[in-house]
């Protein structure tokens, strides 16, 4: 297939820089424009970010003499595209508006911003879990009045290390959740060297995050009635959220109450077998198993398992009945890869492969 061309907005934020070490080389999308705030416009993409690149592999050539483009030229942006990932950093009402500018112009937009998540009819999606919420683009383009633009999203990183465990479980009915994530610095988009009082500290606060720890996954886990998505009743989900000194990797420490009784065999199994569409079609950026189960007592382990699937998989380990829960167990997802940039082009493949989006 001929590569389709792409737009990164928000190009040099940590997320925008995530997505072009994804992008730089990929088989579907050709990185076309960069954008960024009216102070980068007409920069070098190096120039710009000067000494503020967060990844740890080395900026990729390509990218380093593309001119900066400003976000807010839409029209200029899209008229080069097919579709854009959004990373914008704005105001949730700036970002509601930017992101449905850009689907008016005919340009499917791919966001990792949370902005959109509760926006009736814009899909929020883990591709292996709930792919069929896609289907409520053909409604959103009623609304926008469109034929090919749309808005996707991802969910909330965090939510990767257990709502994934949740799915795989759904025919023993868990019903309620207690689950307290210990969340990785690069979360708020920081580095040790950006946030010093992170070492050897934890701040057990997130703004905004228990509330979404607790609300998206019934988003996810939801279905499609008159044209938008209406959440699940259950499982009933309590969160705490707790800033850790890590730089990458969602961990989660999760007691589960199923209405169905059920053995540690029997949910380590649907565990290990549990795929998706990306899986069964061999999209890119999907892990070939998504969900590993490790047997030993001290894992996962961000230090020796955040990496696994490249990032794109989730580990899962510690199940063992409880005294008060039925069961409860450790789950580790990369929050930048799966729970961010990465799950966003996840996405976006699988919009591809669905025909969703196409090139211009």
């Amino acid at each position: 297939m001929e590569k389709l061309k792409v737009g990164i907005l928000g190009a040099t934020g940590m997320v925008g820089q995530r997505f072009i070490t994804l992008l730089s080389d990929h088989p579907y999308f050709q990185i076309e424009v960069l954008a960024a705030s009216e102070r980068s416009k007409g920069k070098r993409y190096e120039e710009a970010v000067g000494g503020r690149w967060k990844m740890d592999t080395a900026m990729p050539e390509a990218v380093k003499d593309m001119v900066l483009y400003n976000v807010n030229e839409v029209e200029t942006v899209a008229s080069k595209v097919d579709m854009v990932f959004s990373a914008v950093d704005m105001s949730k009402d700036e970002i509601r508006k930017i992101e449905e500018d850009y689907a008016k112009t005919e340009t499917p937009v791919v966001s990792n911003n949370s902005a959109h998540r509760w926006t009736p009819d814009v899909p929020m999606v883990i591709p292996e879990i709930n792919l069929e919420h896609f289907k409520v683009i053909e409604d959103q383009r009623k609304r926008l009045g469109t034929k090919k633009g749309f808005i996707a999203v991802k969910p909330n990183c965090s939510i990767q290390s257990y709502t994934p465990a949740l799915a795989a479980w759904k025919e023993f009915e868990p019903y309620e959740v207690v689950a307290t994530t210990y969340q990785a610095i690069s979360g708020a988009g920081k580095t040790f060297k950006d946030w010093p009082e992170m070492n050897g500290n934890i701040i057990p606060y997130i703004g905004g995050e228990e509330e979404k720890s607790e609300k998206e996954p019934l988003r996810v886990f939801g279905h499609i009635e008159n044209g938008e998505i209406v959440c699940a009743k259950e499982p009933v989900i309590t969160c705490q959220c707790v800033r850790v000194p890590v730089l990458n990797g969602h961990t989660a420490a999760v007691f589960v109450k199923f209405r169905r009784k059920v053995t540690k065999e029997q949910l380590i199994e649907k565990l290990v077998n549990f795929r998706g569409y990306p899986q069964e079609h061999d999209l890119p950026s999907a892990p070939k198993q998504f969900i590993q189960y490790m047997e030993e007592d001290n894992r996962p382990q961000v230090a020796l398992d955040v990496n696994y699937e490249g990032g794109m998989g989730v580990s899962i380990g510690r199940l063992r009945e409880d005294t008060v829960y039925d069961w409860k167990f450790i789950g580790l997802s990369h929050n930048t890869l799966r729970g961010a940039a990465g799950g966003a082009v996840l996405c976006a493949e699988t919009l591809v492969s669905l025909g969703y989006i196409t090139a211009k």
